[in-house]
């Protein structure tokens, strides 16, 4: 009785050659996010009315509240988010699929506000063609905020060089971000930027002290103006200024651009 063969199954390129262990690696999580990816937004592939567009706003006050954590839940779109609004939060909203009609809620629990802005629980249809959603807020920049964003497919630029930022923690599915923390900041701060598929921008002050963490997995790092220091990045004020920004980037598959302004 012959002895049972062994398979050895081993992963090779189109030219035949087989794969070191590092490429199987980046393969698998080329793969696994492809897959995760899938799983968050095929629901968001499914048919939907496209109507007319509606235009909304809301004003939220921050009545006694000497803080507030934002929470901003967008499935996909467009999402601007900027600073010099009067009262805490001034948004406008353009939509033309009636299920993404947003959810704007806000409470004050003693001197803490919770703020949160999320898109409509209904189905939803590809980006682009007929298919629009785009949410403009500006915060006040007086208010301390301690911004948290998921976004699942789309683009987003976060100008938030002016507010009173006192932590930022931004989820991003698939698509582009730039996100501005140029800003002359009053205290330290941690900033957790977290991308899946695409291109992330992240501009950084001269002047503040900083440290990056960046860590591309399949994609592309680039740091304009920083010096490597261990596994980090920092600029010349890092462990000089009173204040200190540290930013954890990681990437799945794309670019991330960390910039010196």
């Amino acid at each position: 009785m012959s002895e049972p063969s062994l398979w050895i199954v081993r992963s090779v390129r189109p030219d035949g050659v087989l794969m070191s262990k590092a490429d199987r690696i980046k393969r698998f999580v080329l793969l696994l996010v492809a897959a995760v990816a899938t799983a968050l937004f095929g629901g968001a592939c499914q048919s939907q009315d496209v109507g007319e567009m509606r235009h909304e706003s809301r004003t939220i006050q921050p009545e006694n509240a000497q803080s507030v954590r934002a929470n901003l839940k967008m499935g996909a779109g467009e999402l601007q988010v900027v600073g010099a609004a009067d009262a805490l939060m001034e948004a406008d909203f353009s939509y033309n699929v009636a299920d993404w009609k947003p959810r704007v809620s806000y409470e004050v629990a003693g001197e803490a506000g919770e703020l949160s802005v999320q898109q409509g629980s209904g189905g939803g249809v590809r980006l682009g063609g007929d298919a629009r959603n785009e949410w403009n807020l500006r915060f006040n920049d007086e208010v301390p905020i301690d911004l948290r964003v998921q976004m699942g497919a789309g683009e987003s630029d976060l100008d938030l060089d002016s507010l009173a930022l006192t932590g930022l923690n931004l989820e991003i599915g698939a698509g582009r971000t730039t996100v501005d923390l140029t800003g002359d900041y009053e205290q330290d701060f941690d900033a957790s930027i977290q991308g899946g598929v695409g291109q992330a921008t992240v501009l950084l002050p001269s002047e503040v002290g900083v440290r990056a963490r960046a860590e591309g997995g399949l994609g592309k790092i680039n740091a304009e103006g920083l010096q490597r220091e261990g596994d980090s990045y920092v600029n010349d004020a890092y462990g000089s200024s009173d204040v200190t920004v540290d930013v954890d980037v990681q990437g799945g598959v794309g670019e991330i651009n960390l910039k010196l302004v």
